[in-house]
């Protein structure tokens, strides 16, 4: 744990309090009577009881997340409970100086990604562009192909910009009503959505704007365009295997004499989906494209423009530090912003007046599940942070780092602690902020290229994130009405899937040189 963070790591500070530098984290927690040095610290008992106290923080939030509670009150809480154990001492520098400066920082950086994000799904609801686009996507694809209707206009909604959560309450209607047509059990519609809006779209394809893609660009110093080809081969398989297991679910049931639903599945059933004047469907998928289209140019725009850094003094009384700004660091989060700003306007432009009836109310959802969404990721970071400076993380560390090969070594770092936290965005930073100097001076020892690393972070953060404490799954199976033992069946199987599909991406790259 003594070695220093490079810039890369989120332009934040080392895990350690930056005002603390005589401490050393390896003696927290270390009695005085343990003077033996050439003890390996993962046979150190101090260390192994260490260990077991940031497992047991681990699995607390875990539970605690499970069972409804806010992770916002309780990651701080997890976490300092660790620190109590370990060293009381450290409690309050740990807290001030470690877990608010990483949630802090987090959110300078993130926050107006999400808040863009969820008030463009808001515009987008508003406007009625999401209902012609759905009704437009299932007149193209049929309605007796029902499940993939609901993937593609899943995937094509989150690609576009839309917020995951938004994507459940708008396709949720249309997908109870194709379902029913279509006589096809109730209970597999939550797997239907998580393939749709949770996996491909997420962080496989390139240029996608959900905050999975974009957290790796301030690590790496890549774009979210980075390997395309890997993205994209990764995205297919996900499509392919996932549609084929989706419907040999579908024939099964089918086989078996299984409707729609009965008592226990016809639970916050939504009214039938009647016809009424919607936009032109071209029209309503305009945003959409216009927030790919100028999330591209500006990533090639951006650095062209600015060169490699920007620097201006404040216009203050008195002397002030100059700001410099690594753009390297920045450009995809700029450009993000910029096409979600863009997106916004567009739908503003051409559907000005059913925007604005609602705008008022549906602007303070949309900032409500903004604060909640990026609070959250952001009270996970913090709480990451502070179990990655504690003695017993080496030991996860050092387990992690025994795997040889660098890329598999990050996909099963990656993915097992969006696992633990249940979070894809909160378990990368951890993994990430953690140990990205590592991924680096590995990937530089084997040639292997930055934007390799960042897609297989981004895929591998969307693998074990939807274990059933994860929140997206929670909101999902409440709107649909379903509980864990009727559906979470399905969904588990689309995230073994959405797993496998890293270590698919893996060896593509090992065997044709891909990216």
């Amino acid at each position: 744990m003594q070695n220093k963070r490079t810039d890369a790591a989120i332009a934040l500070h080392d895990s350690r309090p930056a005002d603390t530098a005589a401490l050393d984290v390896r003696t927290m927690g270390q009695p005085r009577t343990c003077t033996d040095t050439a003890c390996p610290e993962s046979r150190c008992p101090e260390w192994r009881m260490s260990f077991l106290i940031v497992l047991a923080a681990l699995c607390f939030l875990m539970l605690v997340a499970y069972r409804g509670h806010s992770v916002i009150l309780f990651a701080p809480v997890a976490a300092m409970g660790a620190v109590l154990l370990i060293d009381p001492q450290l409690v309050a520098p740990m807290f001030t100086g470690l877990f608010m400066e990483k949630m802090v920082g987090f959110l300078k950086l993130y926050f107006p990604v999400f808040l863009l994000g969820a008030l463009f799904g808001k515009v987008i609801e508003l406007s009625g562009f999401s209902k012609a686009i759905v009704q437009a996507t299932i007149r193209v694809v049929g309605a007796q192909r029902a499940m993939l209707a609901i993937v593609a206009v899943c995937a094509l909604l989150t690609y576009g910009g839309v917020s995951l959560f938004v994507v459940v309450f708008a396709v949720y209607p249309f997908a109870a009503e194709l379902f029913r047509q279509s006589d096809i059990p109730k209970r597999l519609i939550p797997g239907t959505i998580a393939l749709g809006a949770f996996t491909f779209t997420m962080d496989a394809l390139p240029g996608t704007p959900q905050i999975q893609n974009i957290i790796p660009t301030t690590f790496f110093g890549t774009n979210t365009w980075a390997a395309p080809t890997l993205g994209s081969l990764g995205g297919v398989f996900i499509l392919i295997v996932g549609m084929s297991y989706l419907e040999w679910r579908r024939r099964a049931a089918l086989k078996a004499g299984e409707g729609y639903g009965d008592a226990a599945t016809l639970r916050n059933e939504p009214a039938a989906f009647a016809n009424c004047q919607l936009p032109n469907p071209v029209l309503a998928i305009l945003p959409l494209l216009l927030v790919g289209v100028v999330n591209k140019l500006l990533t090639v725009w951006i650095p062209q423009h600015y060169g490699d850094s920007v620097r201006f003094d404040p216009a203050v009384i008195g002397k002030a530090a100059p700001v410099v700004q690594e753009v390297s660091k920045l450009t995809a989060i700029w450009a993000v912003e910029g096409a979600l700003l863009a997106g916004i306007a567009c739908v503003l432009l051409f559907a000005w007046k059913p925007v604005k009836a609602s705008f008022a109310e549906g602007s303070k959802s949309a900032i409500s599940g903004a604060l909640l969404a990026g609070m959250n990721t952001a009270s996970e970071y913090g709480f990451g942070a502070v179990i990655a400076a504690l003695p017993g993380f080496l030991v996860v560390a050092q387990a992690l780092g025994s795997i040889p090969n660098p890329l598999i070594n990050e996909a099963v770092t990656v993915t097992a602690l969006a696992g633990i936290t249940g979070s894809a965005s909160g378990g990368m930073s951890i993994a990430l902020a953690a140990m990205a100097d590592t991924f680096i001076a590995n990937a530089h020892a084997a040639g292997i290229p930055m934007e390799v690393l960042h897609r297989v972070a981004a895929m591998a953060s969307g693998g074990m994130d939807t274990l059933p404490h994860n929140g997206a799954v929670i909101t999902l199976l409440a709107v649909t009405g379903l509980n864990h033992r009727q559906s979470y069946k399905d969904i588990f199987a689309v995230t073994c899937i959405k797993t496998l599909a890293v270590f698919v991406v893996i060896a593509a790259y090992y065997m044709f040189g891909l990216v």
